[in-house]
């Protein structure tokens, strides 16, 4: 099964569709996309010993996917440099607290001891310069011999012309990407374990934005597609 691609353009107006014709709220599509990378994750531990995680995020996704991660048994390690004072993501982060999920401040220390990477720094939307903290992260997450999952787009990479030709992240190649809603054009440079969660998205919103839902199986909220598969 091929799969469309979407373009950023085309993934901002889907989401915006699913916030007003599909009347999601933004906090139901954190926690569905965050369930869905929870559940990519958790591929690894099915096939592996990882049960400590370090998510390393920006935003809201990594903080619902590292809530899950921690009730499915694993041991996630959050770095969240630069916390958000939206109200939305302040409730996130408590969730979190309320577990005792660490949050750390010393990234290196913490990827030395730590499985599996989750990647959500940056997602479809970056554009531009990878700014601070984020650098010496994203050259650790291209060193690092750790699996990694990124979310959407690995951290650095164009969402249509995937890696950066020279420089910071342009040997960066995640060992998985979870593209939510949709796959982006960059899934023509990714060569790992490429995952779609997008469970949640209509027919008749996909039909508009011209692109196939993927045949999910029973209650999974991702569905892995071959590299083989993945671009048109």
């Amino acid at each position: 099964m091929a799969l469309k691609t979407i373009g950023a353009k085309a993934a901002a107006a889907l989401d915006q569709e699913l916030m007003s014709t599909g009347a999601f709220s933004i906090d139901q599509l954190m926690e569905l996309a965050g369930l869905a990378v929870s559940q990519a994750g958790l591929s690894f531990r099915l096939k592996g010993s990882y049960e400590n995680g370090l998510v390393v995020l920006k935003g809201g996704d990594g903080l619902v996917a590292a809530r899950h991660l921690f009730h499915y048994g694993y041991r996630p390690t959050v770095f969240y440099p630069k916390r958000s004072k939206n109200e939305l993501y302040q409730r996130l982060a408590k969730q979190l607290e309320d577990l005792d999920i660490p949050f750390v401040d010393d990234f290196p220390a913490a990827i030395e001891s730590t499985d599996h990477v989750v990647d959500a720094i940056f997602g479809f939307s970056f554009s531009g310069e990878v700014r601070e903290p984020f650098p010496a992260v994203i050259q650790a997450l291209q060193e690092t011999k750790l699996p990694i999952t990124s979310v959407d787009a690995p951290s650095s990479w164009d969402i249509e012309n995937g890696p950066p030709k020279t420089g910071l992240g342009s040997s960066f190649m995640p060992t998985a990407l979870v593209s939510l809603t949709a796959p982006k054009p960059l899934v023509n440079h990714f060569t790992g374990r490429h995952f779609v969660g997008g469970r949640f998205v209509s027919p008749s919103i996909a039909k508009k934005y011209n692109f196939e839902v993927p045949p999910y199986q029973g209650v999974d909220q991702v569905v892995e597609i071959g590299s083989s598969e993945q671009k048109l």
